[in-house]
């Protein structure tokens, strides 16, 4: 019915000109594409010439049969012509015709018009031709229609085929289907071979399928005759690493070893970041070790990995040692590696060696990239190195071609706010949006934060509300900074509301927010509101910090009743969130404050037992009450 309708639309038979050429005899067409006369005949004698055996497979295609079809279609007169040129229709000629250069409308209707000749039979070699075209030219529709009708013919489907058919359909994004043509072919046309599960494995993890994966393996497993190779494990440990499970990556890498196989670079690469995301550095090294140890030669990824790993681990000058021996063993270090380390190093204070590293990226033929820089200015920031020098590196990015993204700005945002300097980064929040870049809502907390400390409301509050106009909302984290902003000038119906407006926004308050909120409640003098909302925290699904319970601690020192003070203090020390510095200091100067100088003596020996030290006013004020209390009872001469 399809070849039917698209040959009733063919515009040749219907313009004046040709609407006759379908009359026209067999001689005539072949008249019409005619070849030159070669040169081995004479007048009307042909000369004998030896004839070379030739393999059919590899016949071109009649440049004749080739211009018919594209000027004519398929229909009446490329039938004619496949006659007269005594082109056979088999296989060879099926691939030959969708192997040339003309519309997917003209392969489709050769495609079934042959499929329909006697004694012809489309086989798998034909039909994944058919279906490489479709996909070609993207109709994902008529290509699972191919797909279909292949499966329900009688043609042999080999396991390189079965791969192919599978990356085709994940490719089109269609992987359930994939994995249904992959049991309904390995039911009854095709036994599945280790290299075909590759492929499966790999495409279901492409697709984020991980539910499927070790199902799929347990079945390639229990084939009898179809195991896992390395592939096969590289594949399921890098699955099972992302999607959180550590220990079947863990198990499954014991069982590689068990059974034989050399783990590579890759995997081992991937189980070192395994080990560090645990914290098992001891693990990891080991892990190197003995990666050394087999002769399997670490890739940069290798090294990245490592060095991300034991800096994350504080391990800063091992990260740099294993950095070092990278480049003496030749291995060429790319940007990645050098973005972490100069990462580690910054967030170490060591800014000299990070911006050696810099200077000699283009002696390793390595191009610094926006990341680069990025780090190099949050390096410079918090080393507390001049603001200039922050933006003298600045300019050399944008000079040097590399053109500054969002997080550029927030880090120099950030770092002149930080620095008092709220007009810069006011104007760079400005050039940010005059390049086009979305609202960042980190640039804005540093603003907001940076202009309620200066006492400047108004403008912290024109510049949120300028933020939820252009997202629609704000983040939890801006909005905490606004309550508490609020809190502090008094405005606590304002902060009150806002607090409301993100539960409603669905925006739910963070640890932040609650304390920022509690702070607020204090300072109303509403410690009972404020008690209140620790309570709901955890119900609420926020986990209090130490910071939730010294607001709430300084709140009962603030009513002047020491006891319920040192009950609260005493909970926590009992509780999973033990007292900090802040706490200590905050009980020992309610202790001061109401004379009770044993019990401060006391506290004073606890804290430096855990390794606090006393905050100077505190300390300060306990004197202070001390020498009054002697002067009071100082005997008159």
């Amino acid at each position: 019915m399809f070849v039917r309708s698209i040959v009733s639309k063919r515009s040749v038979s219907t313009l004046p000109l040709l609407s006759q050429r379908i009359k026209q005899t067999d001689g005539e067409i072949v008249q019409m594409f005619k070849s030159p006369s070669p040169s081995g005949v004479i007048g009307n004698f042909p000369v004998r010439r030896p004839t070379l055996r030739r393999d059919p497979s590899v016949r071109k295609l009649d440049e004749r049969f080739i211009r018919i079809l594209k000027i004519f279609k398929w229909g009446p007169d490329a039938e004619k012509a496949l006659e007269v040129l005594m082109l056979r229709v088999d296989r060879r000629l099926v691939r030959e015709v969708l192997k040339i250069d003309v519309e997917i409308n003209v392969k489709i209707q050769f495609f079934k018009w042959a499929g329909k000749r006697r004694n012809f039979v489309h086989d798998s070699t034909t039909y994944m031709a058919f279906i490489r075209c479709l996909e070609e030219d993207g109709l994902v529709g008529e290509m699972w229609k191919a797909i279909q009708e292949m499966i329900r013919s009688t043609c042999v489907i080999s396991p390189v085929e079965l791969s192919e058919l599978v990356k085709i359909l994940c490719k089109a994004k269609m992987v359930n289907k994939a994995l249904s043509v992959f049991y309904q072919i390995k039911g009854r046309k095709c036994k599945p071979t280790t290299s075909t599960y590759n492929t499966m494995i790999v495409m279901l993890i492409q697709d984020g399928h991980y539910d499927k994966i070790h199902e799929l393996y347990k079945e390639m497993c229990t084939e009898g005759d179809c195991f896992p190779d390395t592939m096969t494990y590289n594949a399921l440990i890098s699955a099972f690493g992302k999607s959180g499970r550590d220990d079947v990556a863990l198990r499954l890498f014991d069982e590689m070893k068990d059974n034989g196989l050399h783990p590579t670079a890759k995997i081992y690469t991937t189980l070192l970041g395994i080990y560090f995301k645990l914290s098992k550095v001891e693990e990891a090294l080991s892990l190197a070790e003995e990666m050394k140890r087999k002769g399997c030669a670490p890739t940069v990824f290798t090294f990245t990995e490592l060095i991300k790993g034991l800096g994350k681990a504080g391990k800063v000058e091992d990260a740099y040692s294993v950095f070092l021996n990278m480049i003496k063993d030749g291995c060429k270090p790319d940007v990645v590696v050098i973005n972490n380390l100069v990462n580690i190093l910054g967030k170490a204070g060591r800014l000299d060696n990070a911006l050696e590293l810099f200077d000699k990226m283009e002696s390793w033929h390595c191009r610094a990239n926006v990341v680069t820089y990025n780090t190099i200015i949050k390096a410079l920031f918090d080393s507390k190195a001049p603001a200039s020098e922050a933006a003298s590196w600045f300019e050399k990015m944008k000079a040097n071609g590399i053109v500054p993204s969002s997080f550029t700005y927030s880090i120099l945002i950030d770092g002149f706010c930080k620095t008092n300097r709220i007009e810069k980064a006011l104007l760079l929040l400005e050039e940010m949006d005059e390049k086009g870049f979305p609202p960042c809502p980190a640039a804005y907390c540093s603003l907001i934060n940076s202009l309620g400390k200066a006492r400047r409301y108004e403008a912290a509050n024109e510049l949120f509300l300028e933020l939820k106009e252009n997202c629609g909302r704000s983040s939890a984290r801006v909005y905490a900074v606004m309550i508490k902003h609020f809190g502090k000038c008094g405005r606590y119906s304002e902060a009150m509301g806002l607090f409301n407006e993100m539960k409603k926004l669905g925006c739910s308050p963070d640890v932040y927010a609650y304390n920022a909120m509690m702070s607020g409640m204090v300072r109303a003098g509403m410690l009972d509101e404020a008690y209140s909302l620790l309570r709901s925290m955890e119900v609420n699904g926020c986990q209090p910090d130490i910071n939730s319970h010294n607001i709430i601690l300084n709140g009962l020192v603030r009513t002047g009743i020491p006891r319920r003070a040192v009950e609260m203090f005493t909970k926590m020390k009992e509780s999973q969130i033990k007292p900090d510095a802040v706490s200590y200091n905050t009980i020992l100067g309610c202790l001061s404050r109401a004379g009770l100088f044993e019990e401060a003596a006391k506290l004073m020996k606890e804290m430096s037992s855990k390794g606090f030290e006393y905050d100077l006013i505190t300390y300060s004020s306990l004197l202070e009450a001390v020498g009054q209390v002697d002067v009071e009872h100082t005997p008159v001469l």
